[in-house]
């Protein structure tokens, strides 16, 4: 499995968390009970799905090793292997974060002028 996952977060919500110390979830991850991760394979399809025409957000890489137990990877998407987090996300296993918007057509357009995910 891959050590590190990344996760799609408004901008206001990540920097809440980091004052708290963790971040909670979106309201699709409450709303599910776990918080959805994606594999750098996998990171391109879920913006193109779930955040297309979404702006001020940021991408967290996130540090797999020290979630735990909390980390289960579990079957989605055509039966491929999601990274979930049945706990808070810790500000600290969070990093570097990068601002980006997804377009209409869901391509990831970061705000230092980068275009899509490699």
């Amino acid at each position: 499995m891959s050590a590190v996952a990344y996760k799609l977060v408004d901008r206001s919500e990540w920097t809440a968390a980091l004052a708290a110390g963790a971040y909670a979830g979106s309201a699709v991850d409450l709303a599910d009970g776990y918080i959805h991760m994606s594999t750098a394979s996998q990171l391109a399809e879920t913006a193109r799905r779930h955040y297309a025409g979404k702006s001020d957000l940021v991408l967290v890489e996130v540090a797999l090793a020290p979630l735990g137990d909390a980390l289960k990877w579990e079957a989605s998407r055509g039966g491929d292997l999601f990274p979930h987090l049945f706990a808070p996300l810790p500000a600290t296993a969070g990093s570097p974060q990068r601002g980006l918007s997804v377009d209409a057509e869901g391509v990831m357009r970061f705000d230092d002028g980068a275009v899509g995910w490699p």
